[in-house]
């Protein structure tokens, strides 16, 4: 008998749609029709594969107005904010762009003996387990390259945001591309784990937390099968004395607050140099009093729900904490905020690295401000963390930038910015953030192998 999944809507706790899962011989099918699909997919032409995922996305820009209040129903995200289609349209058309010169041979050298040249050649089966909080551009960031390189792909999304693959699959399917190429699944965390274990699929990308992670690499050990991670976060902000103060608050804030907190690489811990901290301080207040807690459907509220009333409780119980321990809080309930996924927007100062606010992966509208003296304070500050996704360096002088960010522990440094996804850039993490990298030219070669040709020719 199949398990069922349901999706609660944090707008009212009710049950906005569930779907049962496959069984294990069913997903096992499943990935056998995916796998007997590759060749032939992977033997088209490179551009008529990038035509049909393009395609395929632009048939899930046309759900659009329907897809924006499934995703408030889903996971909260207020319906002003359009959806995702700019960034998931973005990150598929870098790829497809970018895709002849990033699977093109690599040529060595030929002769009149020999050839040699090496090639990007598909992995075969890729399993892309989404997360819920951007579900349409954390999935495409991975779904677009792995068809495109020829690879067939099954999507296992998550419960929270359990209509997100149905609608892609459907779009694609609409597309072109055919049913077998790119599945969309429901599977319980077990029958996950047993598919891996099973040597399934031939690379595995996880988003999610780092509980999760280390669930993935436990059913893949021994079968050798890739697995890209990419877990928790807890992204640092550095304001320098230099620093357009107001870009800074508007910007680090936004990226603390915004969908609720909820971001891969939010702003969760700001250090800003003592000479501008009270400024900083004062306007970030203004920022966040001016929210507006409330319905996700309605057109006048800026924050919506947190996705789950247990995210939600986590943060309260990190924020109590810190307050207990010391820490101010300085924004006062706001009426909206019902105990349960409506929830408070917090900043909190007096804080120290001994709090679980400063530490662990909060992944709500909570941020922790912190006074530096000096960038030798805040290096050590922002390194001090088990993750390191992003950092957000804040100063008018790009080569003090640069030699700060080469000192940080982290994927991505960014220099008067936050809080952004650049389809050029490699999308990594070091520490637990994870490992592997998506987009970019890297994240080609890391949903493909290399395969080295030495051709000796026949001479008289």
């Amino acid at each position: 008998m199949s398990n069922t999944l349901k999706c609660i809507s944090p707008i009212d706790g009710s049950v906005f749609a569930e779907r049962p899962t496959l069984s294990l011989d069913e997903a096992k099918t499943s990935a056998a029709r995916g796998r007997a699909a590759q060749a032939a997919w992977a033997a088209r032409p490179l551009q008529e594969r990038v035509d049909l995922v393009m395609a395929g996305v632009a048939a899930v820009g046309a759900m659009n107005d329907e897809i924006v209040p499934e995703l408030a129903h889903m996971m909260g995200r207020p319906v002003r904010f359009g959806g995702e289609f700019g960034g998931f349209n973005e990150r598929a058309s870098y790829m497809a762009g970018i895709a002849e010169q990033a699977l093109a041979p690599i040529e060595v050298g030929e002769d009149a003996t020999f050839k040699r040249y090496i090639k990007r050649v598909p992995l075969g089966l890729v399993l892309v387990v989404a997360p819920w909080n951007y579900p349409y551009m954390t999935a495409i960031n991975t779904v677009a390259p792995a068809l495109i390189a020829g690879n067939t792909v099954m999507l296992k999304h998550a419960t929270q945001t359990l209509l997100v693959g149905e609608r892609m699959a459907r779009a694609f399917h609409e597309a072109g591309v055919p049913e077998d190429v790119f599945q969309n699944v429901f599977l319980s965390h077990d029958t996950t784990s047993d598919l891996i274990a099973a040597k399934a699929f031939d690379f595995v990308n996880f988003t999610g937390s780092v509980g999760g992670g280390k669930a993935m690499e436990r059913a893949a050990a021994g079968t050798f099968t890739g697995i890209g991670l990419e877990l928790g976060g807890k992204d640092p902000g550095y304001v320098m004395e230099d620093a357009d103060v107001d870009a800074a608050v508007d910007t680090l804030i936004d990226g603390a607050m915004f969908n609720s907190g909820q971001c891969c690489c939010g702003i969760e811990r700001i250090y800003v140099h003592e000479s501008l901290y009270d400024s900083f301080l004062e306007k970030a207040l203004t920022v966040v009093r001016g929210y507006k807690l409330g319905n996700p459907l309605e057109a006048e509220t800026t924050i919506g729900p947190m996705a789950n009333a247990r995210f939600a409780a986590e943060v309260r119980a990190q924020i109590s904490e810190a307050v207990e321990a010391g820490a101010t809080a300085h924004i006062d309930t706001f009426p909206e905020d019902d105990g349960g996924t409506y929830l408070t927007p917090q900043i909190l100062t007096d804080v120290t690295h001994d709090m679980r606010v400063m530490r662990d992966e909060s992944f709500g509208p909570v941020v922790g401000i912190m006074k530096v003296k000096d960038d030798e304070e805040a290096i050590a500050l922002m390194n001090d963390s088990d993750f390191g996704l992003t950092a957000s360096l804040w100063t008018n002088d790009l080569a003090r930038a640069e030699r700060v960010g080469d000192r940080i522990e982290t994927g991505t440094v960014f220099m008067n910015r936050a809080d952004y996804l650049d389809p050029g850039l490699c999308w990594t993490g070091c520490k637990q953030t994870g490992r592997g990298g998506g987009l970019s030219i890297i994240g080609y070669h890391n949903l493909t192998r290399p395969k080295s040709y030495h051709l000796k020719k026949v001479t008289k």
